[in-house]
């Protein structure tokens, strides 16, 4: 790679962070042509087209692989800054992390520990689906996630957490009026479910384990938030699979019933990092793994590309 200065490279992920060149350019304390300028030029030096110039501006291919190392390199500068004690090193070190929903909602915060080993740490968390959560990784945009891929990104280590446990659940009135005139495996499929967003499968899968055949509910309502998602089978709005640490946590247990104790599903969850030497990563790294083995369902991996759920 050529020689990459570090103020183009930095103004290359200030636009992207800030979605526009207008916006990097205040942050910067430059004018909107001069951050242009700067792009191009850090272009001209790759011989590729590093940004797409559109609102917000998104990276291209290449200009991911820039925008990693530029995140890399501030990363593992502010660990050399503390290990030589050197004026500005007391600057709390950014750990940025891509996580499903569910694990936000119900076990991951209590695996951040703000100061571990006296180190000073800011986190920056992105709730993503699996999908994009992959990509952040890529762009160098998050440095670690809690995913449901057991294929690492390039550039990553992989390492697989425990799994997470989801009940297929319902109000006790929501059972009365919808699923108690008939077998479940033929009144469930006419029953409203609720689904987290259009790529959530997870309740299509539980009915063709309990069925044997591929079917879909007739009423399908979104609910992108994982709290919400909970209360709204509370509510009776529809059925749904809902984490075993989130129910075990209502303060109202009865509120919800198990439509089938004898079919859980298992989500394999990983955590995937930078291949750095980093201790702050290191120590995040280290409170996260202890954080899944006390409170994730042990297993072993899925095969790399399973076909898993929410994220």
């Amino acid at each position: 790679m050529p020689d990459l200065p570090a103020e183009l490279v930095h103004t290359l992920v200030t636009a992207v962070d800030e979605g526009t060149f207008d916006a990097a350019a205040r942050v910067l304390h430059l004018t909107p042509s001069a951050v242009s300028q700067r792009i191009k030029l850090l272009e001209q030096k790759t011989g590729r087209v590093l940004l797409i110039r559109s609102k917000p501006v998104r990276l291209t291919e290449s200009g991911a692989i820039v925008a990693r190392y530029a995140r890399q390199l501030t990363l593992l500068a502010g660990d050399a800054l503390a290990g030589l004690g050197t004026a500005g090193s007391g600057q709390p070190t950014t750990i940025s992390v891509a996580v499903n929903a569910d694990s936000l909602a119900t076990w991951f915060l209590d695996a951040l520990d703000p100061e571990p080993a006296g180190m000073r740490i800011r986190f920056d968390l992105r709730r993503e689906d699996q999908d994009h959560t992959a990509e952040l990784l890529r762009q160098g945009v998050v440095m670690a996630a809690v995913t449901s891929s057991a294929r690492p990104v390039q550039g990553c280590t992989v390492r697989l957490l425990g799994h997470m446990r989801y009940q297929a659940m319902a109000s006790p009135e929501f059972v009365a009026r919808r699923l108690a005139h008939g077998p479940l495996e033929q009144v469930l499929p006419e029953a409203p479910m609720i689904v987290f967003d259009t790529k959530d499968d997870l309740q299509d899968g539980f009915l063709r384990r309990i069925t044997g055949q591929e079917m879909r509910g007739p009423v399908r309502h979104v609910i992108p938030e994982s709290a919400v998602f909970c209360q709204a089978v509370v509510n009776g709005m529809g059925w749904g699979m809902l984490p075993t640490m989130q129910v075990a946590a209502l303060r109202r247990p009865a509120a919800l019933v198990e439509l089938a104790p004898e079919h859980p599903v298992d989500v394999a969850l990983y955590w995937q990092h930078w291949r750095l030497d980093s201790p702050p990563l290191a120590a995040v790294t280290d409170a996260v793994v202890r954080a899944a083995a006390r409170t994730l369902v042990p297993g072993r991996p899925a095969a790399p590309g399973a076909d898993v759920r929410r994220d």
